[in-house]
């Protein structure tokens, strides 16, 4: 059990990245993390962009805190997403680029690669995103040069 810093988290992925944002959902989902699903909702092929713009869409708006996104390497869905007003996306597959993402960047996306991780790594690796505080500071001053 663990607590998300986060009350509204979206979630998509890719074809490739399918069976593992399942598995990431129902883990946020049965340690009563508010988990919002937005597709696809079978494995067949889809086009990445299109998923890595809901989930960017709703995070600009403030209507989820943060995203998680999933495809085959997770850069498709970090340029994709990085596209969009306010979102800070950031392809994390180690714990370190996880937590510095959110310390030092204020990321409010993650982006996963299913073909780089295990199921157990990338818990871990979520689990870490979503309980790391952003450190503000001179990062802040950084972050707001980012437009």
């Amino acid at each position: 059990m663990f607590k998300s810093l986060f009350s509204t988290i979206s979630i998509a992925s890719d074809h490739a990245g399918y069976e593992l944002k399942e598995f990431l959902k129902n883990y946020l989902i049965n340690n009563n993390v508010s988990t919002i699903d937005l597709g696809p909702f079978e494995k067949k092929s889809v086009d990445y962009p299109d998923y890595a713009k809901k989930v960017a869409n709703r995070v600009s708006s403030k209507r989820s805190e943060v995203g998680i996104l999933v495809c085959g390497s997770g850069i498709g869905m970090s340029i994709a997403a990085n596209k969009s007003y306010n979102v800070r996306a950031a392809l994390c597959n180690d714990l370190k680029s996880s937590s510095l993402s959110r310390q030092h960047n204020n990321a409010n996306i993650i982006t996963m690669g299913a073909r780089m991780l295990s199921k157990d790594k990338a818990v871990k690796i979520i689990k870490k995103f979503l309980t790391t505080k952003f450190d503000g500071g001179r990062h802040l001053r950084r972050i707001k040069k980012i437009k």
